[in-house]
């Protein structure tokens, strides 16, 4: 092996503990095996020269703890003493070295522990692994806690270190063999100053520098002023390594991640040496971000398009700082982010990278002003004389298709006749731009010359018409939008701009009323405001769908009483949507003055209004939303619950919900939900007669016997958020999965007992749609609340029907971890049923985890021994196998295992068995609730155990 793991392997057999006669453990004795297994260690990372860069790379946290606790143990530094309390200067040079590797280690790894580690990609689960892994972790935990608690000390101790002018020297495999030795044969050796191998002051400056520089660096996060020390640390550790040379250092440091140490430094810090402050790009923009000078920072941008020094990612991140600071409000930063954004996108033009999007979102507008600066940076940014052909065509490509992209005229000719763009482009290739040009705009005769004075061309009508259409798709402002389309047509009286974009949709009820309207600037004002209000509800930007529904409200209240209706029953839509979207999910009730407009809307009587059926829908959810079951049960007229399906579906369902704690015979209500629901779940059946003669039987999924369709009726279900009548409802569905003639594999809910056992026409029901249904609702169900062990315990059993066994499992775990705080109290009786635990044990025997069900068995109200001893028969198990006899509190499995080992020859096994059988707790004597504590305490150590597994 290799000798690193040479030094785990001898740590760890030294240190395992021992077991006595009575069978304690306990600590590892010090005896000569263990003494020369840890002398072993230590000759180890003498052969590899203490290199803390090797040793870190390969061992543990622990394990280094503990080879580095043996060095200072075998280099006669005195037990408990604190290091920070000795003079290192009084010391003999190994015990003073020793010292310094221990705090170097420290300071280390207080560094390395504050970076990201990216996690390592879990295999199968083992539980014996992962308790392995997870008292290592523990372990690790609690060592960097105490180097945490002992930083200040350590740094000291390495500040004083530097105050040493005198070589030091560390043990070697020589001067280890002799500390080994009889005290009278040493004769002193190992105390004088040659023994062992020498290592120079500056080298251990070196060190013990860059190693206080990385402390004080991440020190530097929470406190600024500590970067000044880090500074002074690297720059004097790049001092010794120029001095000195890397090459002779006995222990190596990463000099890239030095130079990113000083970089960062000197970014971060103020610097009195302006000359040194000049050389660095980053500190001047570093120096500009902090001090608001905005325009020497575009100044080095431009400056720097010619370099290219700065890296793109570099770039990209300043952009992104100014944007962010734009957008908390700094207006005056806009045309800065510009700028930059300009300066970034023409270096990636030439350095052959894809131009941004901010580019393309910032260009939208172009102006006069953003024009020249274009082309003051391109002109900047290439040297004409000295550049290659290739950067030319580069840049040449850029601006034409710029011209290409542009639709103001005056803008392109601002290109085309610059200077740059002249001698970029060839005249047959300025020829050829000019003819794409004259196809895009017919009207447009352009000049093949360059235009010296062109702000006297008038821009054509199709050009300022295809402006004002653009503006018009963008924006969200009802002003801007009359605004614009007053403009529009007053140039023209042909066109119907409703049409402008395909994206602009109005359902049919409505578009048919709107288009009806006879004045074409009223029509198309009031088509667009509603859809781009339709369109912000659908992205939820409820704050500019109701300034459009506002504006349009306002305009269509002048003259149709019916618009004026749409528009009122459109905002109190939006005013739920916004509700639920805001104070609703924090569980905040609505203002009674919605709660009326929403009664006020489904009792709404108004002859030829045209009405979408989808704000009954979301008024009917609504009110069962927020508990209004006395309204939808007693209130609503009755010719609405009979025309309106979602009316009649939401006072079954509130009638349902409020007689839920009543007596059985009380629930007449129930039984008309169920009937509802059966209807819409059934096909209708035709017989079609076939060319052979033969009659065969249709069947059409989507039945319009229901009030609705069992896609609406989902739908609807899904905009539920109240628990109960979620409850309810997927109570009703999984009754209706279960009571089909075929069904193996019954699911359990809470309230089923409500909903009739039978149907009197099975073939008429679509059970494969029923299914389909269950699986989608308590999908959604667990969307609302995680954590409803119910509606878990049906996911699992939904697993279990489906032959899911280990997912079955998850969910099973789930349900009883989250109403007993992770098994920490005792899981209810009603959610670890006698069905639950044995489909837990069904799960488990498929999963071929024999000793997990023999576990599992003793969960039931009466112990099924005769499955739990065929289960541990398996000799082919997944499981920990004996690693869960722990867990066993039945004395008479406990019996039964130690009878199968001592048959079967194991005797290790027998002996795990034995120790558990021998616990005092279980004494058959014992109180009963000493018993059933002791049943608890495993009880809750197994579901842990197996929760590790399956989560």
């Amino acid at each position: 092996p290799p000798p690193v793991q040479l030094i785990v392997q001898f740590l760890e057999q030294a240190s395992k503990p021992s077991v006595n006669e009575q069978n304690q453990v306990q600590p590892p004795p010090d005896n000569k095996r263990n003494r020369i297994l840890k002398l072993l260690a230590l000759k180890v990372a003498a052969h590899l020269k203490w290199d803390l860069d090797v040793l870190e790379k390969s061992l543990s946290v622990p394990v280094l703890n503990m080879l580095l606790n043996e060095l200072l143990c075998i280099s006669k530094v005195p037990p408990g003493t604190k290091h920070v309390d000795v003079d290192l200067s009084s010391l003999p040079p190994t015990t003073a070295m020793a010292i310094l590797l221990y705090n170097r280690w420290a300071i280390r790894t207080i560094v390395q522990s504050s970076f990201p580690v990216k996690q390592a990609k879990p295999g199968p689960p083992q539980l014996n692994v992962m308790n392995q892994m997870q008292q290592e972790k523990e372990l690790t935990e609690n060592i960097l806690k105490v180097l945490k608690e002992q930083a200040a000390d350590s740094i000291l101790v390495l500040e004083g270190a530097l105050k040493l002018n005198k070589d030091l020297y560390v043990h070697t495999i020589r001067t280890l063999d002799l500390l080994a030795m009889e005290p009278g044969m040493v004769n002193g050796e190992t105390e004088s100053s040659t023994a062992g191998l020498k290592i120079s002051a500056e080298e251990i400056q070196c060190q013990v520098c860059y190693d206080l520089g990385a402390i004080y660096f991440q020190q530097g996060a929470t406190n600024a002023a500590v970067h000044e020390n880090a500074k002074e640390k690297f720059f004097k550790t790049k001092e010794l390594i120029a001095k000195n040379g890397s090459s002779s250092l006995h222990f190596t440091i990463d000099e890239e991640r030095l130079a990113g140490y000083c970089q960062a430094c000197g970014v971060l810090t103020s610097s009195s040496d302006d000359a040194s402050q000049q050389a660095t790009p980053y500190s001047q923009i570093h120096s500009c971000m902090k001090s608001g000078n905005y325009q020497d920072l575009v100044k080095i941008f431009l400056e720097d398009n010619l370099t290219l020094s700065l890296p793109v990612q570099f770039r990209q991140s300043v952009l992104r700082e100014l944007f962010q600071k734009a957008q908390q409000g700094n207006d005056a930063l806009d045309e800065v982010c510009f700028k930059v954004c300009v300066c970034n996108t023409v270096c990636d033009v030439l350095q052959d990278r894809t131009i941004d999007i901010q580019f393309c979102q910032l260009f939208l507008k172009p102006s006069k002003e953003k024009i020249d600066f274009l082309l003051e940076v391109c002109s900047r940014s290439i040297n004409l004389e000295n550049t290659t052909e290739a950067l030319k065509r580069k840049m040449a490509s850029f601006l034409k298709n710029l011209c290409l992209g542009l639709e103001d005229l005056q803008l392109v000719f601002m290109i085309s006749s610059h200077e740059l763009f002249i001698k970029l482009l060839k005249d047959d290739e300025r020829k050829l731009l000019i003819d794409q040009m004259r196809k895009r705009s017919p009207r447009i005769n352009l000049c093949t010359k360059p235009v010296t004075s062109f702000y006297d061309i008038p821009a054509s009508a199709s050009v300022n018409i295809g402006q004002l259409e653009h503006q018009l798709i963008l924006s969200v402002d009802p002003w801007r939008i009359r605004q614009i389309l007053i403009e529009l047509h007053g140039m023209t009286s042909e066109r119907q701009f409703w049409t402008v974009s395909n994206k602009w949709e109005v359902p049919n009820v409505y578009g048919n009323v709107i288009l009806g309207i006879k004045d074409n600037l009223t029509r198309d004002l009031v088509y667009i405001l509603m859809a781009k209000g339709l369109h912000c509800c659908a992205i939820k930007d409820f704050v500019h769908a109701k300034q459009l529904f506002a504006a349009c409200l306002e305009l269509v209240t002048e003259f149709s009483p019916k618009l004026r209706q749409v528009m009122l029953n459109e905002m109190l839509l939006l005013d739920i949507y916004t509700h639920e979207a805001g104070a609703g999910v924090s569980g905040e009730r609505p203002p009674s003055d919605l709660i009326s407009r929403v009664r006020g809307y489904l009792e709404m009587r108004v002859p030829d209004i045209p009405l979408r059926q989808v704000i009954a829908e979301e008024c009917v959810a609504f009110l069962l939303n927020w508990c209004e079951n006395e309204y939808l049960t007693m209130q609503v007229p009755l010719p609405l619950v009979q025309t309106n399906p979602y009316v009649k579906l939401g006072q079954l369902l509130a009638a349902t919900c409020k007689e839920l704690p009543g007596p059985k015979e009380s629930r007449r209500t129930a039984k008309d939900l169920w009937e509802v629901v059966v209807q819409i779940c059934s096909v209708s059946n035709q017989h079609k007669r076939g060319n052979d003669g033969r009659v065969s039987l249709i069947k059409h999924r989507e039945s319009t016997l229901g009030i609705m369709y069992r896609s609406e009726l989902l739908s609807f279900i899904k905009k539920l958020r109240e628990p109960l009548v979620l409850t309810t409802i997927l109570s009703l569905f999984v009754k209706l999965h279960n009571v089909r003639e075929d069904i193996v594999n019954d699911i359990a809910a809470e309230h089923i007992s409500i909903w009739p056992s039978s149907i009197p026409n099975l073939q008429s029901v679509d059970f494969e749609a029923v299914a389909v249904t269950v699986k989608e609702l308590v999908s959604y169900a667990l969307t609302i609340n995680a954590n409803n062990h119910f509606w878990l315990i049906i996911q699992a059993d939904i697993y279990f029907a489906t032959n899911q066994y280990s997912a079955a499992l998850h969910y099973y775990l789930q349900a009883g971890a989250v109403c007993s705080d992770f098994f920490n109290k005792m899981v209810p009786p009603d959610v670890y049923t006698d069905q639950v635990i044995k489909r837990m044990i069904k799960c488990c025997s498929l999963l071929n985890c024999h000793t997990q069900v023999a576990i599992l068995c003793q969960f039931l109200r009466e112990v099924d021994y005769k499955t739990a001893f065929k289960a541990l028969q398996e000799q082919n198990s997944h499981d920990a196998m004996d690693s869960y006899y722990e867990y066993i509190w039945d004395v008479t499995i406990l019996e039964y295992l130690t009878y199968l080992h001592h048959k079967r020859g194991e005797t290790d096994k027998r002996q795990i068995a034995i120790k558990a059988i021998g616990q005092t707790e279980l004494n058959a004597s014992n109180p009963e609730e000493v018993l059933q504590l002791a049943a608890q305490r495993r009880k809750k150590k197994f579901l842990q155990a197996m929760a590790k597994l399956y989560f």
